[in-house]
C-alpha cells in the first residue's frame, strides 16, 4: 500500500528539509544554464528561515519527508509573488508541482492576492509548460543578478466558482 503526498503549511522545523530539497531540486536548472550560482542554490539557511517566518510556505510530504515546497507573499497592491516551486527529482512529472502551485495560489488569494506573478529561466521548458497550462501568460523578461534570463509570467486570481451575486 503506497503513501499519498499531502500538502500543508510549512513549520519552522521544516527549514532544513526544505533547504536540502531546494538544493537537490534546482541542480537540473543549474546544469541547464551552466550556472551553479543561481539564487536557490546560494540561499543561506538563515535566509530561508526568515522566509518561513514571513511568507506563505507550503510543503508536500510523503510520510515525514518533505518532497516539494513553494513560497509566496502578497504585496500591498494585491500582487502575489510565487517563488522557488520545487519537487524532489524522483517525483517530478507526476503533477505534484501543479498541485503545489494551485495550493499556494489558493492560500495567497485567501490572503488578499488578486494577481499572481512568478518567473522562471527562459530555457526551462517544463516549468514554462506547467505555468502556461495553469493559465499564466508572459508579461516580461529580466536578467537575474546571477545572469540567468528570466521570463516573468502573471495571471489574475480567479473568483471561486461558487461565488454568486444576489439581485
Amino acid at each position: 500500500m503506497g503513501m499519498s503526498v499531502t500538502i500543508s503549511a510549512a513549520a519552522a522545523e521544516d527549514a532544513e528539509q526544505i533547504f536540502k530539497l531546494q538544493y537537490l531540486a534546482f541542480q537540473r536548472e543549474a546544469e541547464l544554464y551552466g550556472n551553479y550560482l543561481i539564487q536557490p542554490l546560494t540561499q543561506s539557511l538563515d535566509s530561508l528561515k526568515a522566509e518561513l517566518a514571513t511568507d506563505t510556505v507550503l510543503v508536500a510530504r510523503l510520510g515525514d519527508e518533505v518532497v516539494g515546497a513553494v513560497r509566496g507573499s502578497v504585496g500591498e497592491d494585491g500582487t502575489a509573488s510565487i517563488a522557488k516551486l520545487c519537487v524532489h527529482p524522483r517525483l517530478q512529472g507526476h503533477g505534484l508541482g501543479a498541485r503545489l502551485l494551485r495550493a499556494v495560489e489558493e492560500a495567497l488569494a485567501g490572503g488578499g492576492g488578486t494577481r499572481f506573478r512568478l518567473h522562471t529561466g527562459h530555457k526551462s521548458e517544463s516549468n514554462l509548460r506547467l505555468y502556461r497550462k495553469a493559465g499564466y501568460a508572459k508579461v516580461g523578461n529580466r536578467t537575474a543578478s546571477d545572469g540567468v534570463h528570466l521570463v516573468i509570467l502573471e495571471k489574475d486570481a480567479v473568483v471561486p466558482a461558487d461565488f454568486t451575486v444576489s439581485a
